[in-house]
């Protein structure tokens, strides 16, 4: 169900809460523009670090452009939702809008739909092909566990 308001579309999103039952969060997330190479370049500084500064994103983006441009990133992220301002002394302090673990469920969603038709077993296959070799024992019980848990609990 989508509603208009302020001519930006809402969606209802259902998501699902793996430690209890079903639940609704972000009822009414708007839905955000599309994000250009270098947003999604900014965007991600911030989710590794958490929250970040201007000058902070600048030294740790690859071939930064100027000081403004970077300003403008940050505004224009802020305009489409994806960021909030904290002012902290004389400078602002910029965090993403979504939680980690929520932006992180919902991009899972989109490159398992997008890339491998929506299959857990295709994504997962080839996650253990990328990195031959590389799965400890330890990783292969606890991934064992994780799975036989969710068998358990009907997921």
């Amino acid at each position: 169900m989508i509603l208009r308001r302020y001519n930006t579309p809402l969606i209802f999103k259902q998501t699902v809460d793996f430690s209890t039952s079903t639940r609704y969060i972000d009822v009414m997330a708007r839905a955000k523009p599309k994000l250009s190479r270098r947003e999604q370049e900014v965007l991600d500084i911030i989710y590794a670090r958490g929250h970040a500064t201007a000058a902070e994103v600048r030294d740790d983006m690859d071939d930064p452009p100027t000081d403004a441009a970077v300003r403008t990133t940050l505004r224009i992220l802020v305009a489409k939702g994806h960021l909030r301002i904290e002012q902290d002394g004389p400078r602002y302090d910029y965090r993403p809008t979504v939680a980690r673990t929520t932006a992180q469920r919902s991009e899972l969603q989109h490159i398992l739909k997008t890339f491998f038709g929506g299959s857990t077993e295709s994504a997962l296959a080839t996650l253990l092909d990328l990195q031959p070799g590389q799965l400890t024992p330890e990783t292969r019980r606890r991934l064992k566990k994780m799975i036989d848990d969710a068998a358990r609990e009907g997921r």
